[in-house]
């Protein structure tokens, strides 16, 4: 299954950085906020992206190229022009970066990527928000529904989104932006999507949270998944240094790879068991 990430966008609230990087690789803890993101899609095997540029894509692009020779040890031969590689710590990722244009708005970026996505289901999420979403259950919730789309809903004070829910079904009845009340239910990205879906969209400059949820919604089709653990967005200075912080105690409730990895170097050494499946893929 793919993941589609939406990278493009202006940033500017965070202007003191996107100035000179775009949003997505503002960094927390020495390390872009995209990359945390990806390392919580991959942690649940999930390892095809496709990264959704615009506002300074080219920089996100050179992140990438120059991505493998900062993950490892490695001898250039200068004279024959060679490298040769001793040790790869990169991760098993497979990453499609796309110009989608730097005006396009969010919907719009998700109708550009549209080739690249085959005709399975696909995740979709911003590349400015981080959360211990269990994303292996979310997919799971999103087959048991049937709908053509599924929200992640999370509880966060104002400023976003603010989703109304149905009190009998696991469906949206409404989607206000920019609600001013705090306490609501809130659009915390992390999509799960059919292809069918991106019908919804118009062209370039159809938000994603407008007309195609609203389109969703009225088709019954918008089903979602109440999460209830940790989500954070880092829209501005403030949300960055809360996430610095947090990253700082050595427990940031978003790196749930560490966790698993924490858990299993406490685990008592086992005897050596035959080879199991292929893990499953969704």
């Amino acid at each position: 299954m793919k993941v589609v990430i939406l990278a493009g966008g202006y940033g500017t609230r965070l202007s003191e950085h996107t100035s000179v990087v775009p949003k997505p690789l503002v960094e927390i803890g020495g390390r872009p906020i995209l990359w945390h993101i990806m390392k919580l899609y991959s942690y649940h095997g999930l390892n095809e992206f496709v990264i959704c540029c615009g506002y300074k894509g080219s920089i996100i692009k050179d992140y990438f190229l120059n991505y493998l020779p900062h993950q490892g040890d490695f001898t250039i031969d200068l004279q024959r022009n060679r490298i040769e590689t001793h040790r790869n710590e990169s991760e098993p990722w497979s990453v499609t970066l796309v110009d989608t244009g730097e005006k396009t708005m969010t919907g719009g970026r998700l109708k550009r990527v549209r080739d690249y996505l085959g005709n399975s289901t696909f995740c979709l999420t911003y590349g400015d928000g981080v959360s211990d979403v269990n994303i292996r259950e979310l997919i799971t919730f999103h087959h048991q529904q049937g709908a053509l789309a599924t929200v992640t809903a999370v509880q966060q004070p104002g400023r976003f989104g603010a989703l109304n829910l149905s009190s009998d079904r696991p469906r949206a009845t409404n989607f206000r932006e920019k609600d001013s009340r705090d306490g609501q239910v809130i659009n915390g990205g992390f999509f799960v999507v059919e292809p069918e879906a991106i019908d919804t969209i118009d062209g370039d400059e159809t938000s994603w949270e407008h007309e195609p949820l609203a389109r969703l919604i009225e088709q019954d089709q918008l089903a979602v998944y109440r999460h209830r653990g940790y989500w954070q967005n880092m829209d501005t200075l403030r949300d960055k240094a809360v996430l610095q912080e947090l990253w700082d105690t050595g427990a940031p409730p978003w790196c749930v790879w560490d966790k698993a990895e924490a858990a299993s170097s406490k685990e008592p050494s086992k005897p050596a068991q035959p080879e199991k499946a292929d893990q499953a893929h969704f």
